[in-house]
């Protein structure tokens, strides 16, 4: 797999596509951060680290599980998650660039020096970083 973060956010759209309540993915940290930025910023329910094992039914690696937020009439929280800057073109921006999105109703995961953070914690800190998706 050569784009780990895209393929987390491919499994959490189409999870979402047909309504399931949480979706499994390989666990890396990076993954794991950005889950919990989405569990802090209120897009999905939770994000926790299923151990994995020798006694472990499906695999012997660390899962991460993310349990997703619908609305009462049945909608995704998400509506659209996107991979802003890939392997093949990496997308940066310095402190006065951050990206504003939908109007500062959604966000922009930005990987910085002191980690990673939302581009409004970003904006108030005044540091830029990579761009590494938007959800809205």
């Amino acid at each position: 797999m050569t784009d780990p973060i895209a393929d987390m956010f491919t499994r959490i759209r189409n999870a979402s596509a047909v309504k399931k309540s949480e979706v499994l993915m390989p666990m890396s940290k990076l993954k794991y951060e950005i889950a919990k930025i989405l569990e802090r910023e209120g897009w999905i329910k939770s994000a926790e680290i299923v151990a994995g094992g020798l006694n472990a039914r499906h695999s012997s690696f660390d899962q991460l599980k993310v349990a997703l937020k619908y609305q009462k009439n049945g909608k995704s929280h998400i509506g659209v998650i996107n991979r802003v800057s890939k392997p093949g073109l990496r997308v940066y921006v310095d402190k006065d660039n951050i990206p504003t999105i939908l109007n500062n109703f959604g966000i922009a995961i930005i990987s910085t020096s002191k980690g990673l953070m939302t581009n409004k914690e970003a904006r108030v800190q005044k540091i830029g970083g990579e761009v590494i998706g938007e959800i809205y």
